[in-house]
């Protein structure tokens, strides 16, 4: 610290430090009004901006594309979109809520959400979340126990499947045909464009 500060500049300074050190809890985030999204991770609050005509309608084709084969399939899997909370671990310091999950186990969830590892996650990448869906997520969900995590970056072109229990990562282009991993046989083409 300078030694030109006043004793008060040193106060404020030392407050704002332990506001941003502070961590979090579950509870901290249940507590917060319902127009409030946020994400904890490891105890740090993550604020979630309101998503684009682009990631509603890209999230509303993948609903529609694993939901339809789960129906056709007469699947006991079940499809979830944000906001839908996923309690990934026991420890009460992380709380997200993915864009999309498939849980097929039905004693993982309740009116609340998904307790424990879901099957799939995709999650598509904004502006605000690029470092998290990348890696503070990629490594909670390989961590976690979730068997397969997409990440669709619009602006990228690029579709990432992580196998995460093989430990294996391919990359597709939209346009792409990809096998969802988790289904014998289902693959999905995700269009380009779906903003228009």
């Amino acid at each position: 610290m300078s030694a030109y500060m006043g004793e008060e500049e040193v106060i404020r300074l030392n407050r704002m430090t332990s506001a941003q050190e502070q961590l979090f809890t579950v509870e901290d985030i249940e507590a917060l009004p319902e127009d409030e999204r946020v994400e904890l991770i490891d105890g740090r609050i993550y604020y979630m901006a309101a998503p684009s005509r682009t990631h509603q309608r890209l999230l509303i084709f993948l609903t529609v594309e694993i939901e339809s084969y789960i129906r056709n399939h007469k699947g006991k899997c079940q499809v979830y979109i944000a906001p839908f909370a996923l309690y990934l671990n026991e420890d009460n310091s992380t709380y997200l809520e993915p864009d999309l999950m498939v849980v097929c186990d039905r004693d993982k969830t309740d009116e609340k959400g998904c307790h424990g590892a879901p099957d799939l996650v995709m999650e598509i990448v904004s502006p605000s979340t690029r470092s998290r869906d990348y890696l503070l997520k990629l490594n909670k969900y390989q961590h976690g126990g979730v068997r397969e995590y997409w990440i669709l970056d619009t602006e990228r072109d690029v579709i990432q499947v992580y196998d995460l229990g093989r430990n294996q990562v391919e990359s597709y282009g939209f346009g792409d045909k990809i096998k969802v991993g988790i289904f014998p046989d289902l693959s999905i083409t995700v269009p380009p464009v779906l903003g228009d």
